[in-house]
């Protein structure tokens, strides 16, 4: 008989917070499928689907909101930006402004800074 040895897979830990902030920025989709039959004949038949993921990500998969939700506050203006972390300290920003303007909290200036200002596409905003 042949024996495999198995190495056990080293999995990444992280707080309940890490992986909340995990869920909502990937998103999370549940289908349940539930049927009673009796006698091989279907009584009850239910069809689940629930979603689970923030309003930015819902929005960047083109998730339906539930009626009653007004698009135009002022939350719903930053679905369209994307987002980047700083290399230098991880800090969250406006990509564009990240490669602009640098990072405001420890200073660090994209090496694409002028390139990027140099381009005839730019967005000057």
């Amino acid at each position: 008989m042949n024996q495999t040895n198995y190495e056990p897979v080293m999995r990444e830990r992280g707080t309940l917070v890490d992986i909340i902030d995990r869920i909502l920025d990937k998103g999370l989709v549940l289908n349940a499928d539930i049927s009673v039959s009796v006698g091989g004949t279907e009584l009850l038949g239910i069809k689940v689907t629930a979603s689970l993921s923030s309003f930015e990500t819902a929005a960047r998969y083109g998730l339906e909101f539930p009626s009653g939700t007004n698009l135009k506050a002022p939350g719903w203006q930053q679905t369209d930006v994307t987002f980047a972390l700083c290399p230098e300290c991880g800090n969250r920003r406006d990509e564009k402004l990240l490669i602009n303007e640098g990072c405001p909290i420890c200073g660090w200036t994209s090496p694409l800074k002028d390139r990027v200002r140099s381009l005839p596409f730019h967005d000057k905003k």
